[in-house]
């Protein structure tokens, strides 16, 4: 019986009916969302929803933070708050082969060689990653990934979105209250998407491009009625972690990330349609070729499957490379394919002297992007697909990866097509290109090619070499053609009268260019070794080499065999670096680097912080967030996401978030920036 109209009712009643009430809806979203079954219409529920809100509106002292009446509410905000994540928020890196995948595997035997590895797969869904935040069961925070340590606060949003439990739910009803970290993905059903798009026509609007888009941009309005409007839909995907235990490896007792979505569905959370335990990389192909034949009947836009080392344990003791865990990757098919037409082929030339064939494409529309270039790899490519100019073709895009040709539609072919005739000599220079045994692409290995040289001053100066600000391509390109630099000494032998008589170039820009190169002549070893352009060599490598050999001297010093025993370094890599360094014009721009002010500093692991775990929170205002982690790492101990009682410093900048409380109530010590700067000394 409604109670909306009996008076004689007192407030004990009325609070009875409303927890009542509340349960009821909560189940029903349970087993509509979670288990897929309708035991009452949608009109039966909608009947009881009005009810709830009926009494809570006569009642608004009873109104609770997770009552289902409270999924949209509030004005639209003015900006979004900033959230740091209870752990980074990371990425995965893409595989597009099975050889990629077992290079993958490669990469987690080289570190576990003793365990026996398994997989989990689960369907990739093409939406917006957001953590979500309860305590004592209650949805309290939702933010986006933001740059992995910090997000915005899209709680508003979040809300209206009915397959996230705003309460948690448990089919066992084992009362115990949660404090937890989850994290999904976001999205737009097919079925919405073209209603939007239905709707956007009608209105003469331009169309979105894709699904994806739609949800990214939903959860970002300042309004939540927007994202209301838009029926968005949330899969769970990861149980971070439980936070009053402080666990992380294995919250709530999960051995394995499967353990993790039987917790998830149990508390109310969706979790994506098709998911498999696979024993080897043999069953996860199968099972990738699966769901690549039955993609298109899902109701929602995949580009792949996540495949997970199957052990919660194994996959923290892998680790982070990068940003990317080591214990999981994305294995993708293509996201998008069009046809088009091939006009030309140029051939580019890369900082290591690489030849890569670009296809000149007739413009066309991939993903919502417009494509116009699509990489061809190399000459095996070319030859493998059959194609050539003026042909039909088939592009691809996964991702944000470079465009590619798939395949030509040879039926097309009308007579007219030119055959494509790769280049012997580097389209810039003009020498004679080489092919070293066992790689595919071609090579300019003149030491005086305008391209390769280029190449390596826009790599020298940007945020992965020595991250001088001012100095873009643009200016880079004027001053080669003003031969001001002829190779990457001279920038650090510019002076302002070398830039001053230069066109658009005002006496304040040129001080502060000038100020910029001269603050970054001293470079971690690490960073040098990536601005050298040695083949191979990323951010990892140079970490590792860094670390290893301690100085520069003595990485010039080594051999190959010394190289490869230093850990993620496979032979092709340590035979690069060794070549590197034998080669007479590598070693007098080092030297001329050197004399020209850059000094090469010294990074090692120290013992002074050994076996020190560090938790970071807040905003840090003298150093960076990143450069306190490499510090840490540095001297010897390990930066950590989440405040546990393993935990011995906790490291607090401005507006520090919940870890603070966290560590007070574990007697952790906490540390200011200007403390922790002294544990280094």
């Amino acid at each position: 019986m409604s109670l909306k109209n009996n008076n004689i009712l007192n407030q004990k009643d009325v609070k009875k009916r409303i927890e009542k009430l509340r349960e009821t809806i909560n189940h029903h979203r349970y087993l509509y969302h979670v288990l897929n079954k309708e035991e009452i219409s949608s009109s039966v529920l909608d009947s009881l929803k009005k009810e709830l809100y009926d009494l809570e509106s006569r009642y608004p002292h009873l109104i609770t933070p997770d009552s289902p009446t409270q999924r949209v509410e509030g004005k639209p905000l003015e900006e979004f708050e900033k959230i740091e994540h209870y752990r980074p928020m990371l990425s995965f890196q893409d595989a597009f082969s099975e050889e990629d995948m077992y290079d993958f595997e490669k990469r987690i035997k080289r570190i576990v060689p003793e365990e026996n590895i398994d997989y989990f797969c689960e369907l990739k869904v093409d939406g917006l990653a957001i953590e979500l935040i309860y305590k004592d069961d209650v949805l309290i925070s939702g933010s986006t990934r933001g740059d992995g340590m910090v997000g915005e606060d899209v709680t508003q949003n979040i809300k209206t979105i009915e397959a996230i439990p705003l309460k948690l739910y448990s089919s066992n009803s084992s009362g115990k209250k949660r404090d937890l970290v989850v994290r999904g993905e976001v999205f737009i059903s097919k079925k919405e998407f073209e209603r939007l798009n239905r709707e956007r026509k009608k209105e003469e609007l331009p169309l979105y491009a894709n699904p994806r888009n739609i949800a990214a941009g939903s959860i970002r309005q300042l309004d939540p009625q927007i994202a209301r409007k838009r029926k968005l839909d949330f899969f769970a995907y990861d149980l971070v972690a439980d936070i009053k235990e402080g666990e992380v490896t294995n919250p709530f007792g999960a051995k394995t990330h499967k353990e993790k979505h039987i917790f998830l569905r149990d508390i109310g959370f969706k979790t994506v349609d098709r998911e498999e335990y696979c024993k080897n990389l043999k069953e996860v192909f199968s099972f990738y070729k699966e769901i690549e034949k039955e993609r298109e009947s899902y109701s929602y836009q995949i580009d792949g499957i996540a495949v997970f080392v199957s052990s919660n344990l194994i996959f923290e003791k892998l680790g982070v490379a990068g940003k990317a865990p080591r214990g999981g990757i994305a294995y993708k098919f293509e996201l998008e394919q069009a046809t088009t037409i091939i006009e030309d082929v140029h051939f580019q030339v890369g900082r290591t002297g690489a030849i890569t064939p670009v296809a000149i494409l007739k413009p066309v529309s991939l993903g919502g992007v417009t494509v116009s270039r699509a990489t061809l790899h190399n000459e095996d490519e070319i030859k493998n697909l059959g194609i050539k100019i003026k042909d039909t073709v088939v592009v691809g895009r996964a991702g944000d990866v470079i465009p590619r040709v798939v395949k030509a539609l040879t039926e097309l072919r009308t007579g007219k097509e030119k055959k494509i005739t790769f280049i012997d000599k580097c389209p810039l220079c003009e020498s004679s290109l080489v092919r070293p045994k066992g790689e595919a692409r071609w090579y300019c290995k003149s030491k005086k090619c305008k391209g390769t040289r280029r190449e390596k001053m826009y790599h020298f100066v940007s945020k992965k070499g020595f991250d001088i600000d001012g100095l873009g391509r643009k200016l880079i390109d004027r001053l080669l053609e003003e031969k001001i630099i002829s190779d990457q000494a001279d920038i650090f032998l510019i002076r302002e009268g070398d830039l001053m008589p230069l066109e658009r170039f005002a006496e304040k820009s040129v001080k502060n260019t000038i100020e910029a190169i001269e603050e970054k002549k001293r470079v971690p070893l690490s960073k040098f070794l990536q601005a050298i352009s040695i083949p191979f060599v990323g951010e990892t490598a140079a970490r590792e080499l860094s670390y290893n050999f301690k100085s520069l001297e003595k990485i010039r010093r080594a051999e190959e065999e010394e190289i490869m025993q230093i850990f993620d370094i496979g032979p092709r890599t340590a035979k690069s670096v060794y070549d590197f360094f034998r080669d007479k014009k590598n070693i007098e721009l080092i030297e001329k680097l050197k004399e020209a002010g850059v000094v090469i500093e010294k990074e090692k692991r120290s013992e002074k912080l050994k076996n020190k775990v560090f938790v970071i929170t807040g905003t840090l205002e003298n150093i960076k967030r990143e450069e306190a982690e490499k510090k840490i790492s540095y001297a010897g101990g390990r930066a950590s996401s989440a405040v546990s009682k393993n935990t011995d410093f906790l490291l607090v900048g401005k507006n520090p978030g919940s870890k603070l409380k966290k560590a007070k109530e574990l007697g952790i010590k906490i540390i200011n920036e200007e403390e922790f700067l002294n544990l280094l000394k």
